[in-house]
């Protein structure tokens, strides 16, 4: 039965990006692919076009896919939107939480080929490989309630961090399982010493640990976990935290990669649905100048074909010629450095096509 594929190419430099993972995806459909790609609005164009960030139509055609391409949503032109639940981000909040994309999957390996682009040393960050596994629909991004009030003669913005035992089991599981399959060690972020809430989820990852005794479980606080990845990086293996302290984890891990347009993401719900992107944004200044790098998108490609298409073979070809374009010194303008040759958003797409073309 054929596959469903749902192209959201969002804002900024994301229909830019989303156009060179999309000749990836048609290659892959040449080779093999069961698959039809249909495309819809979201973030800061579907309010354009339908006066919400997530119109019924787009929300109709994601529940209806096996798996969603998105590029990147947001910019300046929507930041003065009164309405809060206008603005761009709310349209991607609103497919995690309507999908229910509990699980978040962002990868942090560094390609060889790039230790001289990573800010860090190369002795630090070389052979670097972390699996960052965020909680995605719970937390203080989706707790109730919030707002901005009068207080006392002056205004006061309120969020609630909340989570539940079952949230905290369910995400807990995935890392778990995660780090079955790769070291078998497993770091539990969280900040105990002052959150209740993350006193419940340290309690919750103990209880689940002798499920798994073949994985060794640490925990460490959040201040501590953001110091540690730029200290000594390759010390993590599988990091499990909740949505925001992973937000800015994985983030900060971008980094050490050589540029946060190297990383892609998967957000999966129980059902192996899932919704991937690049862990960037939509840069919106450089949207249109061909500066953006691709590599993130396509690189969410091969994970999409690994974990909701069941097509791991492409994954790994299309993961090879990324490598194979990288040996080859071409760069987009935010991992270039002295002896490697600048291309644009288009080209690097393009020599990506003809590496998976020739594996």
């Amino acid at each position: 039965m054929s596959k469903k594929i749902l192209v959201l190419p969002g804002d900024g430099i994301g229909p830019e990006i989303t156009a060179e993972a999309v000749k990836i995806l048609n290659a892959c459909r040449e080779a093999g692919l069961d698959a039809e790609l249909e495309e819809g609005l979201v973030g800061g164009a579907g309010f354009d076009a339908e006066g919400h960030p997530l119109p019924e139509s787009t929300l109709e055609k994601a529940k209806a896919a096996d798996a969603i391409l998105l590029g990147a949503v947001g910019g300046p032109k929507w930041d003065t939107l009164e309405d809060l639940s206008k603005r761009p981000e709310k349209g991607l909040l609103g497919l995690r939480k309507n999908l229910n994309l509990f699980g978040n999957l962002r990868p942090a390996l560094l390609y060889p080929q790039l230790a001289e682009a990573s800010t860090l040393k190369p002795e630090v960050v070389s052979g670097l490989d972390i699996m960052i596994v965020r909680e995605l629909t719970g937390g203080i991004y989706f707790g109730q309630p919030r707002g901005i009030e009068e207080r006392d003669g002056e205004r006061v913005g309120f969020n609630t961090y909340v989570y539940s035992e079952s949230e905290i089991e369910r995400i807990g599981r995935v890392a778990f399982e995660m780090a079955q399959k790769r070291g078998k060690k497993l770091c539990s972020v969280d900040k105990a010493n002052v959150l209740e809430v993350t006193i419940l989820w340290r309690e919750v990852m103990n209880r689940l640990a002798p499920e798994y005794p073949d994985v060794e479980l640490s925990h460490m606080y959040v201040d501590n976990a953001a110091m540690q990845l730029v200290r000594a990086p390759k010390q993590f293996d599988v990091v499990v935290t909740g949505n925001m302290f992973g937000d800015i984890l994985s983030d900060a891990a971008a980094m050490l990669t050589g540029s946060i347009g190297m990383l892609p993401s998967a957000s999966l719900n129980e059902k192996q649905q899932g919704m991937y992107e690049p862990c960037h944004g939509s840069a919106p200044d450089i949207a249109g100048q061909g500066l953006a790098n691709p590599l993130a998108t396509i690189l969410s490609v091969a994970m999409m074909l690994r974990y909701s298409l069941g097509e791991p073979a492409l994954a790994d070809r299309i993961e090879r010629a990324v490598g194979k374009v990288l040996d080859q010194g071409l760069r987009t303008a935010d991992i270039a450095y002295p002896g490697t040759r600048q291309v644009s958003t288009s080209e690097m797409g393009d020599a990506v096509l003809a590496a998976f073309a020739e594996s």
